[in-house]
């Protein structure tokens, strides 16, 4: 796939240090409330499968709004129990094709036992010191990379590119962030 700079990415002007040591590091900056991010992510899944073993995934909630940090810290709480991986779709689907409103803390706490997880954990988990910890992290990185829309997908602290970028849209997304891993 042919990138253009300036078309299909953009280099950072402040590159980021990254904390994935020797690896190369791509953070997908997302909302579950972004429907575009939803459809985004059976791309990114496949991706994820096939990925470089010297490329390190992460993703990091955005806060727009006030209902998104809700849904940071849902995103958080499932991450620590490693449930984020299994649900990411479900969550989506939840939110965008069944109107689930996981930003409200109790019918998240309802949909997330109805997935089988344990609902005084989960609750624990979301109101928890680390989980906020987390939430105030992804508020500063969002900052420091100046993203603007989402999903924003940057490459090892240098490179950022999304589905509005590519030719092929949310379907493009893979191949770009494979070029750009080469680019790093």
């Amino acid at each position: 796939q042919d990138m253009v700079e300036g078309r299909n990415y953009v280099r950072l002007k402040n590159v980021q240090p990254v904390e994935t040591g020797k690896n190369i590091e791509v953070i997908e900056f997302f909302s579950y409330g972004c429907p575009h991010c939803g459809e985004l992510e059976p791309n990114l899944q496949t991706w994820l499968k096939s990925k470089p073993a010297d490329v390190q995934f992460r993703r990091v909630p955005v806060m727009f709004q006030p209902k998104w940090e809700n849904l940071a810290r849902a995103y958080y709480t499932l991450e620590a129990m490693g449930e984020e991986n299994r649900l990411a779709m479900d969550v989506f689907t939840a939110i965008h094709g069944r109107g689930n409103q996981l930003s409200n803390d109790k019918e998240f706490f309802d949909w997330a036992a109805s997935k089988g997880l344990d609902r005084k954990k989960v609750e624990d988990l979301y109101g928890s010191f680390t989980i906020v910890g987390r939430v105030n992290r992804a508020k500063q990185l969002a900052q420091a990379y100046q993203v603007q829309s989402v999903p924003t997908l940057i490459v090892d602290g240098k490179f950022t590119t999304g589905p509005e970028r590519q030719p092929k849209g949310h379907a493009g997304v893979p191949a770009a962030i494979d070029a750009l891993v080469v680019k790093s």
